[in-house]
């Protein structure tokens, strides 16, 4: 059976780092400034995404570590989900796409996050069901190639009959390598452009008829 691979962020959700840092600034009490220089401009979410701290308890004993703000995973999510927008139509191409193969999320994203999904996007979860892939469970961020290898070899799926959506265009070319069929969501004028997405999927769907 097919799989099909969906980015979250961006991709199925838009997404505003804009909105989500102040919102931690004000939970935390700790300035702007200093939570993004300290934590992401300091690599440690990136590392994050890598797996370092796999659980939300240790990432958050971290964040507090390195930036001094307490949080509790539900503030957390609080922030989180404000940065958070549905794209309806690609929650409505990754629904169409789960009558037509397997499903999964594949995204960048720390350990909160992979905890956190069914309470920031309740409507994914019912279509994905189980079938979330977080970089920090996988140990590796795409678009390193070793990610969607990974990704495969959970479902137990070949690279040719995998697609794969994703709004970045590195993390596009890294599943192409493997002979993943990739789109790439594209944005014009800030609207993301889902008729090619919809047109994408049809067409691998329909590649051996």
């Amino acid at each position: 059976m097919d799989l099909y691979l969906f980015d979250f962020d961006k991709t199925l959700y838009a997404y505003d780092f804009r909105k989500r840092l102040p919102a931690l600034s004000e939970i935390s009490g700790v300035s702007q400034y200093h939570l993004a220089k300290s934590w992401w401009a300091g690599g440690f979410e990136t590392r994050a995404e890598n797996g370092e701290w796999p659980t939300s308890a240790e990432y958050l004993a971290e964040f507090v570590r390195v930036t001094g703000a307490n949080l509790s995973l539900a503030e957390w999510q609080h922030a989180r989900s404000l940065a958070s927008t549905r794209i309806p139509a690609s929650v409505a191409a990754l629904e169409r796409a789960s009558t037509l193969g397997t499903v999964s999320v594949l995204s960048n994203n720390p350990s909160p996050f992979a905890e956190s999904l069914p309470v920031l996007a309740p409507d994914v979860t019912s279509i994905v069901g189980e079938n979330t892939l977080v970089s920090c469970q996988l140990g590796v961020r795409k678009p390193n190639p070793i990610a969607f290898q990974r990704a495969l070899e959970h479902f137990g799926a070949r690279a040719e009959d995998t697609f794969f959506a994703d709004d970045s265009a590195s993390n596009v070319s890294g599943a192409i390598s493997l002979g993943i069929h990739g789109h790439q969501l594209t944005y014009v004028d800030g609207v993301p452009q889902t008729d090619a997405l919809d047109e994408a999927i049809t067409r691998f769907a329909d590649r051996n008829a």
